[in-house]
């Protein structure tokens, strides 16, 4: 069981993945943070992609991080992917070729997966500290 106690927040109303992972970003900060590394590198495979990889995000990202009530973090990442779509655009359009279809689904596995990565901890900061903004990199 995970203890839930960690913070002020009551908890318990969460599936335990979600208790797992709200307590395991309490205890260690942020992912930036040297704390949150360490204690991140100590965790088996296992729960290694718990913490840091949301699957639902990774395949339903943009579909996903609105149920989750994150819609501005979202609309960023949305951004960020239409952007990317825009400069390949303009490259193939300027050089008359398509780009190769390795990269091109590299580029989009990558997009799949900033998504991924960002759920987990942007729930935790809606959810727990009560922050909501537009970065979805944010500390």
């Amino acid at each position: 069981m995970v203890d839930v106690s960690l913070s002020k927040v009551d908890l318990s109303g969460y599936k335990p993945k979600w208790q797992e992972r709200f307590a395991f970003f309490e205890k260690n900060g942020d992912p930036f943070s040297p704390a949150f590394k360490a204690a991140f590198k100590a965790l088996p495979a296992g729960k290694r992609i718990l913490i840091n990889l949301n699957f639902i995000a990774f395949f339903f990202g943009p579909i996903y991080l609105f149920v989750l009530g994150l819609w501005k973090k979202n609309l960023s990442l949305l951004g960020i992917a239409i952007l990317v779509g825009v400069v390949l655009g303009f490259y193939e359009g300027f050089t008359g070729h398509a780009l190769p279809r390795a990269i091109d689904t590299g580029v989009n596995v990558a997009l799949c997966v900033l998504w991924g990565m960002t759920a987990n901890y942007a729930y935790y900061l809606k959810e727990v500290k009560g922050r909501q903004g537009w970065n979805p990199f944010e500390k």
